[in-house]
């Protein structure tokens, strides 16, 4: 089993940026390293939706349409953690903030991932 925590999330005006951390913890017969990783969101009344993923070893991401240019998904393996810079923040990227990690694919799709944080909540004010 792997637990993820998230953190970082926040109050913040439109244009500003956080960085949001995510750690993973517990016994897993795997290293942290070998997980592909992803940052999901869900704004009040709509679906979770992709972020941004990232491979095992830090190599290719993928952005949404929505944050590319202005977040950046990277990752230390060391320090069994992922992270999600998010520049030029606006209002529509106002939402609760998940980490995920997938045991065997580099995906979009929420249903590929086998473990969840919590979430962190980000609000951004015009």
């Amino acid at each position: 089993q792997v637990q993820l925590g998230e953190s970082g999330g926040g109050l913040v005006q439109a244009g500003g940026s956080l960085r949001l951390s995510c750690t993973a913890s517990g016994r897993s017969g795997r290293t942290f390293g070998s997980y592909y990783m992803g940052w999901f969101r869900q704004a009040p009344g709509n679906e979770r939706e992709f972020v941004a993923a990232i491979t095992w070893n830090g190599g290719p991401t993928s952005y949404a349409d929505s944050v590319k240019g202005r977040f950046t998904i990277s990752r230390d393996n060391a320090n069994n953690s992922v992270y999600l810079q998010m520049n030029s923040l606006k209002p529509e990227d106002t939402a609760v903030y998940y980490c995920a990690a997938a045991r065997s694919r580099f995906s979009v799709n929420s249903y590929d991932y086998d473990y969840w944080g919590q979430g962190t909540q980000v609000t951004v004010s015009s």
